[in-house]
C-alpha cells in the first residue's frame, strides 16, 4: 500500500509533468497533494487504477453533474471562468466532504476512460500499415480495453494532417458538420503515406466495464476524463458517440479480455484479417498480465494471422525493435509522453515487429518512420 506520502508525490509529479497544458490542473494537483482527505480518496483506488488521472475525472465528473458548485467555478466545461487562486482548496475540500460517496465509488470501482479519438489520427496510418504488411483488404478490428468503442469508428472520422511545409492533407469521408473532425500536425521528413485501400468490415471491442456513449450518465463520465479547458475535444467526442452509435459495432464486457482474444478469433468469417488494437491500455497493466498478452498475442499472430497494433509509452509498445528517433516537436510539445506506434505479426513462421512511429497521446502530431511508407 502506497503511503500518503508517496501520493503526495504522484499528484506533484502529474502536475508537473502529465497536466502541464492544463492550468486547472496543474494547480488542483498541487492543492490536492498537501490535502490528506485528497491522499486518502486516491489510495482507495485499486493498485492498477491508482492513477491521478482517475481522481482528477471524478471531481470532474461531480463538477459536471452540478453537485460541486464551488470548484464548478474554476471549470470552462460547466462554464466557470475563475482561474486558479488561494480558494481552490476551500473548494476541493468542500466538494470531499458533500460529494464523498460518490468520489469513493468512483475511485474504488471506476476507469479513466479517455476515449481520445484524436488518437485516430495515428490509428489510420496504423491500418494502412497493417493492410500493406498482410496484403488484406477487408479487417476486422478489435479494440482491448475500448471503453466506449469510439476508435472503432476511425474510418468514419475527418482527418486533416498539416505538414511542417503547411499544406493540408485529408484522410476519410468529407466534413458534413455532423463527424468528428480531427487536426493533427504531421511532423518530421517523412511525408503523409498514401491511404491503403482497406475496409473496416467487423468493429468489436472488449472492456471490463465497457461505457455506453449512449446514456447520460456514460456520456458524462467519459466528458470528465477530458481537461476542461478543451471544448474542441468536448465536441469531437460528443460527435464520435453519436457515430458510433449509428455503426454496426459489437462491445462486449469481459473480466478478463486476454483470453476473450482467442474465441473473438474463432467466431471470425472467413476472408477478414483480425487486427488487435491497443492504445494506452497497458500503461494500466500489470507485469505478469503484460507478460500474458504478449504471449497470447504471439500464439495468434502465428496460429490464426493476428495483427497488434500497438500505441504505448516506448517501454510498452516496443518488444523486439528499437525506437526511432523523435523529429522536433512542434513548439510547447514534450517528449516524455510520446507514443509509440508498432505493428507484430507472423512472418517466416516468427513473430515480427515493425516500428512504425510516433504520436502525441491524444493525437496532436504524427511523426511516421519514412521505412514505413511503403510495403
Amino acid at each position: 500500500m502506497e503511503s500518503l506520502q508517496d501520493l503526495s508525490a504522484l499528484l506533484t509529479q502529474f502536475g508537473r509533468e502529465g497536466c502541464s497544458q492544463e492550468p486547472l490542473y496543474v494547480a488542483l494537483c498541487a492543492v490536492a497533494a498537501a490535502d490528506d482527505r485528497a491522499l486518502a480518496l486516491l489510495a482507495e483506488a485499486p493498485p492498477e487504477q491508482r492513477k491521478v488521472n482517475l481522481l482528477l475525472a471524478a471531481l470532474h465528473e461531480r463538477v459536471l453533474a452540478g453537485a460541486a458548485p464551488e470548484l464548478a467555478a474554476y471549470y470552462p466545461s460547466a462554464g466557470g471562468h475563475r482561474p486558479p487562486d488561494a480558494g481552490l482548496a476551500a473548494a476541493l475540500s468542500a466538494c470531499l466532504a458533500r460529494e464523498w460517496p460518490t468520489l469513493l465509488h468512483h475511485l474504488r470501482h471506476g476507469a479513466t476512460q479517455t476515449n481520445e479519438i484524436a488518437r485516430c489520427a495515428a490509428i489510420r496510418p496504423a491500418l494502412d500499415a497493417a493492410a500493406r504488411a498482410t496484403g488484406a483488404r477487408h479487417l476486422a478490428l478489435l479494440d482491448l480495453g475500448c471503453s466506449a468503442g469510439l476508435n472503432l469508428g476511425v474510418d468514419q472520422y475527418v482527418l486533416r494532417y498539416r505538414g511542417d511545409d503547411g499544406r493540408v492533407h485529408e484522410r476519410g469521408p468529407a466534413a458534413d458538420g455532423r463527424r468528428a473532425e480531427i487536426e493533427s500536425r504531421w511532423v518530421g521528413a517523412a511525408p503523409l503515406p498514401e491511404a491503403a485501400d482497406w475496409r473496416l468490415t467487423l468493429r468489436h471491442g472488449l472492456d471490463p466495464a465497457p461505457v455506453n456513449p449512449a446514456d447520460a450518465e456514460g456520456l458524462r463520465w467519459l466528458q470528465a476524463c477530458l481537461w476542461p479547458h478543451d471544448a474542441a475535444r468536448r465536441e469531437r467526442l460528443a460527435r464520435a458517440a453519436a457515430q458510433v452509435a449509428a455503426l454496426p459495432v459489437s462491445i462486449v464486457q469481459a473480466d478478463d479480455c486476454i483470453a476473450a482474444i482467442e474465441p473473438w478469433l474463432a467466431r471470425l468469417p472467413a476472408g477478414v484479417q483480425p487486427v488487435l488494437l491497443t492504445s494506452w491500455v497497458l500503461y494500466y497493466f500489470g507485469a505478469a498480465d503484460l507478460a500474458r498478452l504478449r504471449a497470447t498475442v504471439d500464439r495468434l499472430a502465428l496460429s490464426h494471422g493476428l495483427v497488434w497494433i500497438c500505441g504505448e509509452l516506448p517501454h510498452l509498445s516496443a518488444q523486439d525493435v528499437a525506437a526511432p528517433a523523435l523529429p522536433e516537436l512542434p513548439p510547447g510539445e514534450v517528449a516524455s509522453s510520446a507514443t509509440l506506434w508498432t505493428l507484430r505479426r507472423a512472418a517466416a513462421g516468427r513473430p515480427l515487429e515493425q516500428a512504425l512511429g510516433w504520436s502525441h497521446p491524444h493525437g496532436r502530431w504524427v511523426a511516421w518512420a519514412a521505412a514505413c511508407l511503403h510495403p
